[in-house]
């Protein structure tokens, strides 16, 4: 199963910064994005029809007047969409007057939409609302109660099965179920940590007060469970297997396997590379930002180690379920080593991190296993060169836009939406290296894509958007009725809806 957490942080991450089958209702529908527009952002929607519209009339109505705003430039494309052959695209750019707005074609009209400075405030707040309702522990959650305190009941290490038990609650739960994996609870907090460092005006909101941003408060969930899977020279890399899904969907305080949640340890180059990235970079946030030197010192005492013992170990590691097994290690370790040298200063990891972000070369994708464009990010600030693998992977997701209705940079798969945000993400980092913003059409359809100019209208964000998903693969969501940052994983090809493994059935206790 995806990780939802870690998708909902490039979304977080993108949004400051810039299947059912289609809706049959009326000879043509408009889609566009449903949440809003910064007043600089390329605009764009889509008309799909099932009947030319060469004489169709066009318009933007501002809701606050009732008058025309804008005629946006409209013209057909040469694709086809399931029964829509006549499709089009139009462009109101131009629009930049802050309001709310409808696109009126014909005798149809579309949903509202706004633009303004601010529109995309209450979704980050909101998507990072959805970590509080993955907390495991005594973590305070949001929708339920303390959950899994006898985490964890015993280790499988390797062959051996050791009848002890090894504090390992707290953290956050996976996805829609119950069990908690390092390799991912990592990334997802590196991607809190490096938001708030890449941009703290924009990631430094403090709701409750407290004087911490709540996106660290958050972040510190994510590193006191990672630094609880310290175990020897190895680390507990999962907690609990896949009988969490076989005892009936139920909320977590009511898991009946509650004291039977084995963990599972291992090691691999791959996770020393986000392990260490991670704690690595959480050092010098509490050092420099938090004034905390004792848990600075503990974050970056742990990276060292593990990194140390990179030449020891296998290349992957495949403990546990066999649930989030890289490919690759390089783009990893090379992130560690980058993190190290900012946070050291030492020029062996430096030259480490060079070598290994050259092997790893560009991704040409993005999710939890395929980041390498975050250590192309970070030398890039030694050596320029390093941004063009950001540009090699941007010119491959343009190419492949251009190709398709909706100018999605790669085929629908397993947790299409994650990627097209992780391809927002390298454009942004590439035009800060650079300033070059060739590729900003391409994360803005990535973007809209994901905010409802899709083939069904819909917002894959609950709450944002006239119509949003709203029935989720998540067991809280299922009996609270609701899930705030719930983020919609996507569209995937048919072919791949077909093979039973992802077909999911559930059954409620």
């Amino acid at each position: 199963m995806k990780k939802l957490y870690s998708i909902l942080l490039i979304f977080l991450f993108t949004a400051h910064n810039c299947g059912n089958a289609v809706n049959t209702d009326g000879d043509f529908v408009i889609r566009l994005n449903q949440v809003g527009y910064l007043p600089d952002d390329i605009k764009t929607g889509v008309i799909l029809s099932t009947v030319p519209l060469d004489n169709l009339e066009l318009e933007i109505i501002g809701l606050e007047n009732g008058r025309m705003k804008y005629n946006p430039k409209f013209y057909k494309t040469e694709f086809k969409h399931g029964r829509y052959n006549y499709n089009y695209k139009f462009d109101f750019s131009g629009l930049k007057e802050n309001g709310k707005y409808i696109v009126r074609a014909g005798d149809k009209t579309s949903y509202t939409f706004e633009i303004g400075n601010k529109v995309y405030g209450k979704l980050t707040e909101s998507l990072l609302d959805f970590f509080k309702v993955q907390r495991c522990g005594y973590t305070d959650p949001l929708l339920h109660e303390v959950c899994h305190i006898a985490d964890a009941t015993a280790i499988y290490d390797g062959d051996d099965t050791l009848n002890i038990k090894k504090d390992l609650t707290g953290g956050w739960h996976d996805a829609g179920d119950y069990t908690k994996f390092l390799n991912t609870t990592a990334y997802s907090t590196y991607l809190l940590l490096f938001a708030y460092e890449f941009a703290p005006d924009k990631f430094g909101f403090d709701n409750n007060n407290n004087n911490v941003a709540d996106i660290l408060e958050e972040a510190k969930i994510g590193l006191d469970w990672i630094l609880r899977c310290r175990y020897g020279d190895k680390l507990i890399t999962q907690v609990q297997d896949l009988r969490d899904h076989n005892v009936g969907w139920r909320m977590p305080e009511d898991d009946p396997l509650t004291y039977d949640r084995p963990a599972f340890a291992g090691i691999g180059k791959n996770l020393i590379g986000i392990y260490s990235a991670t704690l690595a970079l959480a050092s010098r946030i509490w050092k420099n930002k938090l004034n905390y030197p004792d848990f600075a010192d503990t974050c970056l005492n742990t990276a060292v180690k593990y990194y140390s013992l990179k030449n020891s170990v296998p290349d992957i590691d495949s403990s546990g379920s066999g649930m989030y097994i890289d490919k690759n290690y390089k783009g990893k370790l090379a992130l560690a080593a980058a993190e190290l040298f900012l946070s050291t200063g030492k020029r062996n990891y430096l030259e480490e991190a060079v070598s290994y972000a050259d092997s790893a070369g560009s991704d040409y994708w993005w999710s939890w296993g395929d980041i390498n464009a975050l250590a192309h990010y970070r030398l890039a600030h030694f050596q320029p060169r390093f941004s063009d693998y950001l540009k090699t992977s941007l010119d491959s997701f343009r190419d492949y836009s251009r190709k398709n209705l909706f100018e999605l940079g790669v085929p629908l798969s397993w947790g299409t939406n994650h990627t097209l945000l992780g391809i927002a993400l390298i454009d942004i980092l590439y035009r800060n290296l650079t300033g070059d913003r060739q590729y900003d059409t391409l994360m803005a359809a990535q973007k809209d894509f994901i905010l409802g100019k899709n083939p069904w209208g819909i917002s894959f964000v609950y709450g944002f958007g006239t119509k949003f998903t709203v029935n989720f693969h998540h067991q809280i969501s299922y009996f609270k009725g609701k899930l705030p940052g719930g983020f919609a994983a996507g569209p995937i090809e048919k072919k791949l809806w077909m093979i039973s493994k992802y077909r999911i059935m559930i059954t409620i206790n």
